[in-house]
């Protein structure tokens, strides 16, 4: 009778090892699915922000968090019904503070790769990021063609200077050696035109020049996503909805010309 019964404790024991790996292999994807419970449970959003790069984010003189990605913040914060915590990062350290938990979300201008894709998911695109060519408004311009016998300002060897280089071969590109000397040139008069990133148009933008950049063209388009775990459905599909819908009602139009004094891009 001993015997019988060792035998049959030994194989319950057996048992119980061998379906625990299957058990965790089951339950592991539903920590990551359940995120969106967490947060609403936890009641407070936790987001990796910029505080060093504007307009999309920095320090502003009352010493408060602002840009476009702290109003991107709010907005899903206030759409998910809980309370913000922004967490200040950098580019080097934003994803890992997403990979170790200590924010539920990364908004903090960031692009999308094929090696991000690899260990983070992202949202619908709710930022624009690229390079144009940018002018006052008395200088028609619309595309490339348009810059024939046009003065157009950049900076030597920039990604917007080697584009417009083989774009538009026919215009008349003064380079300059950094993005304050192809600025001053622009405000200056010097040259008709500037190809910059929409980044340093909002800058010029901020000091409220008499020749204002309006964006005439896109030359590389690379906006920004949201970035979060992966395997995080509800998460993602709560993300994208918000997006979807500040794109409709103008939320993102307004910060877009708040934070960089430019519509939306149609394409974004």
């Amino acid at each position: 009778m001993a015997l019988v019964q060792t035998l049959a404790s030994r194989r319950r024991l057996l048992a119980a090892l061998l379906s625990a790996p299957v058990l965790a292999v089951f339950a592991a994807p539903s920590a990551h699915a359940d995120a969106l419970d967490a947060i609403q449970k936890r009641g407070t959003l936790r987001v990796a922000v910029p505080e060093d790069y504007p307009p999309f984010g920095a320090v502003g003189p009352d010493m408060q968090p602002q840009g476009y990605d702290i109003d991107m913040a709010a907005l899903l914060a206030k759409s998910m019904k809980v309370k913000l915590q922004l967490v200040p990062v950098n580019s080097g350290n934003r994803i890992p503070y997403l990979q170790t938990d200590k924010v539920d979300l990364v908004i903090s201008s960031l692009g999308k790769t094929p090696d991000r894709e690899k260990v983070i998911d992202f949202s619908t695109p709710y930022a624009p990021y690229f390079q144009g060519v940018f002018g006052p408004a008395d200088v028609k311009v619309s595309g490339p063609a348009d810059l024939t016998g046009k003065t157009v300002g950049a900076t030597r060897g920039a990604l917007e200077e080697v584009a417009l280089t083989n774009m538009a071969p026919n215009a008349t590109i003064r380079r300059f050696d950094d993005n304050n000397a192809t600025i001053q040139a622009f405000l200056s008069g010097q040259v008709q035109l500037i190809a910059a990133g929409n980044i340093v148009a909002a800058a010029i933008l901020a000091k409220h020049p008499p020749r204002e950049p309006q964006m005439k063209f896109v030359i590389k388009d690379s906006p920004c996503f949201v970035g979060l775990n992966k395997n995080e459905p509800q998460l993602l599909a709560k993300v994208n909805a918000t997006i979807d819908e500040a794109k409709k009602d103008g939320a993102l139009q307004a910060m877009s010309k708040k934070w960089f004094g430019q519509p939306l891009p149609a394409n974004l």
